[in-house]
This record gives structure tokens, C-alpha cells and sequence, in this order.
């Protein structure tokens, strides 16, 4: 397999994110929580998408 150095580096990086706060998946979801709260940025919630039910024959 190929290494590549940027997947390399993500790794690298979400390893060391999970470790912060002892691989436990509540923890890194509150965290997440609390980042986005306090981010100046617009977030969108788009919703769930719906299908359309095809019309005629």
C-alpha cells in the first residue's frame, strides 16, 4: 500500500484530538459542541432531505 503523507498527517492529527480526551466519544462530541457554540461563523442545519413521489403514468 502507498503511504500518503497527507492521509499520514490527518492520522496523525485525529490521533493525537482522541488521546486529548482519553478516546472517549462523549468527551470529544462535548467538546465539539462547545467549539461550535462559541464560533463566530453562520452554521446551517439543512434538514433532512425528502423525496418527491413521481407523478403521472
Amino acid at each position: 500500500m502507498i503511504k500518503d503523507p497527507i492521509v499520514e498527517e490527518v492520522r496523525k492529527y485525529r490521533d493525537e484530538h482522541v488521546a486529548a480526551y482519553g478516546h472517549d466519544i462523549k468527551r470529544i462530541a462535548a467538546s465539539l459542541r462547545e467549539r461550535e457554540a462559541k464560533s463566530q461563523r453562520l452554521l446551517l442545519n439543512p434538514g433532512p432531505k425528502y423525496l418527491l413521489r413521481k407523478t403521472g403514468s
